[in-house]
Protein backbone atom coordinates (compact mmCIF):
# COMPACT_ATOMS: atom_id res chain seq x y z
CA UNK A 1 0.00 0.00 0.00
CA UNK A 2 1.53 3.28 -1.10
CA UNK A 3 1.13 6.44 0.95
CA UNK A 4 -0.38 9.32 -1.01
CA UNK A 5 0.72 12.74 0.15
CA UNK A 6 -2.03 15.34 0.43
CA UNK A 7 -0.69 18.51 -1.21
CA UNK A 8 -3.68 20.73 -0.45
CA UNK A 9 -2.90 23.15 2.34
CA UNK A 10 -5.94 22.82 4.60
CA UNK A 11 -6.67 19.10 4.33
CA UNK A 12 -2.94 18.32 4.48
CA UNK A 13 -2.59 20.30 7.72
CA UNK A 14 -5.69 18.68 9.20
CA UNK A 15 -4.26 15.23 8.45
CA UNK A 16 -0.96 16.25 10.05
CA UNK A 17 -2.74 17.42 13.19
CA UNK A 18 -4.72 14.16 13.26
CA UNK A 19 -1.50 12.14 13.11
CA UNK A 20 0.02 14.30 15.85
CA UNK A 21 -2.99 13.84 18.14
CA UNK A 22 -2.92 10.07 17.53
CA UNK A 23 0.78 10.06 18.40
CA UNK A 24 0.21 12.04 21.60
CA UNK A 25 -2.58 9.67 22.65
CA UNK A 26 -0.36 6.65 21.92
CA UNK A 27 2.44 8.18 24.00
CA UNK A 28 0.21 8.97 26.97
CA UNK A 29 -1.65 5.65 26.88
CA UNK A 30 1.25 3.23 26.25
CA UNK A 31 4.52 4.66 27.59
CA UNK A 32 5.04 4.62 31.35
CA UNK A 33 7.62 7.40 31.35
CA UNK A 34 5.20 9.70 29.52
CA UNK A 35 2.38 8.66 31.87
CA UNK A 36 4.52 9.77 34.82
CA UNK A 37 5.52 13.06 33.17
CA UNK A 38 1.93 13.75 32.09
CA UNK A 39 0.65 13.06 35.62
CA UNK A 40 3.30 15.36 37.11
CA UNK A 41 2.32 18.03 34.60
CA UNK A 42 -1.32 17.78 35.71
CA UNK A 43 -0.33 17.91 39.39
CA UNK A 44 1.86 20.97 38.79
CA UNK A 45 -0.97 22.66 36.90
CA UNK A 46 -3.34 22.02 39.82
CA UNK A 47 -0.67 23.33 42.22
CA UNK A 48 -0.33 26.43 40.03
CA UNK A 49 -4.02 27.20 40.47
CA UNK A 50 -3.84 26.45 44.19
CA UNK A 51 -0.83 28.76 44.67
CA UNK A 52 -2.21 31.44 42.35
CA UNK A 53 1.02 31.72 40.37
CA UNK A 54 1.61 34.79 38.20
CA UNK A 55 1.20 34.86 34.42
CA UNK A 56 4.98 34.84 34.02
CA UNK A 57 5.25 31.82 36.32
CA UNK A 58 2.55 30.10 34.25
CA UNK A 59 4.61 30.73 31.12
CA UNK A 60 7.73 29.17 32.64
CA UNK A 61 5.81 26.26 34.15
CA UNK A 62 3.99 25.53 30.89
CA UNK A 63 7.25 25.73 28.96
CA UNK A 64 8.94 23.36 31.41
CA UNK A 65 6.12 20.81 31.22
CA UNK A 66 6.06 21.02 27.42
CA UNK A 67 9.84 20.70 27.24
CA UNK A 68 9.93 17.56 29.36
CA UNK A 69 6.99 15.95 27.55
CA UNK A 70 8.47 16.78 24.13
CA UNK A 71 11.96 15.47 24.91
CA UNK A 72 10.46 12.38 26.55
CA UNK A 73 8.45 11.76 23.37
CA UNK A 74 11.55 12.14 21.20
CA UNK A 75 13.45 9.80 23.52
CA UNK A 76 10.69 7.20 23.18
CA UNK A 77 10.75 7.54 19.38
CA UNK A 78 14.54 7.11 19.31
CA UNK A 79 14.29 4.02 21.52
CA UNK A 80 11.56 2.49 19.32
CA UNK A 81 13.55 3.10 16.13
CA UNK A 82 16.72 1.73 17.72
CA UNK A 83 14.90 -1.40 18.93
CA UNK A 84 13.36 -1.87 15.48
CA UNK A 85 16.71 -1.59 13.74
CA UNK A 86 18.60 -3.74 16.22
CA UNK A 87 16.31 -5.70 18.62
CA UNK A 88 19.20 -7.39 20.45
CA UNK A 89 21.58 -5.58 22.73
CA UNK A 90 24.25 -3.66 20.84
CA UNK A 91 26.82 -1.33 22.39
CA UNK A 92 26.25 1.46 19.83
CA UNK A 93 22.47 1.28 20.18
CA UNK A 94 22.89 1.43 23.96
CA UNK A 95 25.08 4.52 23.56
CA UNK A 96 22.42 6.22 21.40
CA UNK A 97 19.67 5.36 23.88
CA UNK A 98 21.77 6.67 26.78
CA UNK A 99 22.29 9.99 25.01
CA UNK A 100 18.56 10.33 24.36
CA UNK A 101 17.83 9.52 28.01
CA UNK A 102 20.42 12.11 29.03
CA UNK A 103 18.50 14.73 27.07
CA UNK A 104 15.39 13.86 29.08
CA UNK A 105 17.41 14.21 32.27
CA UNK A 106 18.54 17.73 31.27
CA UNK A 107 14.93 18.72 30.54
CA UNK A 108 13.66 17.20 33.80
CA UNK A 109 16.36 18.92 35.87
CA UNK A 110 15.50 22.22 34.19
CA UNK A 111 11.82 21.68 35.02
CA UNK A 112 12.66 20.86 38.65
CA UNK A 113 14.72 24.05 38.97
CA UNK A 114 11.90 26.11 37.46
CA UNK A 115 9.43 24.46 39.85
CA UNK A 116 11.65 25.19 42.84
CA UNK A 117 12.08 28.82 41.80
CA UNK A 118 8.31 29.20 41.46
CA UNK A 119 7.06 27.23 44.49
CA UNK A 120 9.69 27.38 47.26
CA UNK A 121 8.99 31.09 47.97
CA UNK A 122 5.26 30.37 48.13
CA UNK A 123 5.73 27.80 50.90
CA UNK A 124 8.31 29.72 52.96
Amino acid sequence: MEFQKDNTFLSGRLKSVTFAVKGAIKLISTEHSIMVQFSLGILMTILGFFCNITPTEWLFQTLAIGLVMSIEGLNTAIEKVADFIHPNYHERIGFIKDIAAGAVLFAALTAIIIGLIIYVPKFL
